[in-house]
């Protein structure tokens, strides 16, 4: 794809994003159904983070293409393909693949019917399916350098806990569950739950890793090949 196009895509996709986390933003301050951005606000949702998330990548990749010259080994690129690679493609791929298996088996246990009112299905559609699409666009837009795979788990390893004490915080600070599904859970289930769902984004990672050789076998020879 043509350097100018990858720029379209880039900041094309930057400024949906920047779109639609204004419009959630927005509804802070608004009267939704009880539990819904009581502590925290939409921050305790991995949804929020993670459309954050696609829309720093998005960010950081349109200002990379404003660098002149080849800069496949400039510290802006490397960042951005960490970012992408461990964070970007994996959770935002998990976000997709959780909420509509969820929501498919009862919806009440990860996006009640209350919330309707409040968020039209295009929003819906907007943080739980289009992030598919536009990470597969990703991949075939440019390659991406992948880290050594240990480091790369141990990161996303990290941040999955992260996440696991702060919604656990959330819950023994106000006493509601980030998402309803949680409550079913004992103890034991709980964790069980969190080391399947990083067994899930594992699998994603090792997927984005293997999508982008796929596409990218004859340039990425010609990058600077790293151990995994």
């Amino acid at each position: 794809m043509t350097s100018t196009l990858r720029r379209v895509y880039h900041i094309t996709a930057f400024s949906w994003y920047a779109f639609i986390v204004k419009n959630l933003a927005a509804k802070d301050g608004e009267e939704l159904p009880p539990g819904i951005f009581v502590y925290g606000g939409p921050w305790k949702y991995l949804t929020f983070l993670n459309l954050l998330l696609q829309m720093s990548f998005f960010g950081l990749a349109a200002v990379n293409d404003l660098q002149p010259g080849k800069n496949s080994e400039s510290t802006l690129n490397r960042c951005k393909d960490l970012l992408f690679s461990v964070f970007a493609f994996p959770v935002g791929m998990f976000v997709v693949a959780l909420f509509w298996t969820i929501f498919a088996y009862d919806r009440e246990l990860v996006y009640p019917a209350t919330i309707d009112t409040f968020f039209p299905p295009w929003i819906n559609h907007a943080m739980h399916t289009f992030v598919l699409p536009v990470l597969l666009g990703e991949v075939l837009v440019q390659p991406h350098v992948y880290p050594q795979t240990k480091h790369a788990l141990a990161a996303l390893g990290a941040v999955g806990l992260a996440y696991l004490f702060w919604i656990v915080w959330v819950y023994l600070s106000v006493g509601i569950w980030v998402y309803p599904l949680l409550g079913h859970f004992s103890t034991p289930g709980l964790l069980g739950f969190f080391f399947f769902n990083m067994s899930v984004v594992t699998l994603l990672y090792l997927l984005g890793d293997k999508l982008n050789s796929l596409v990218w076998s004859k340039d990425m020879n010609k990058m600077m090949a790293k151990p995994k």
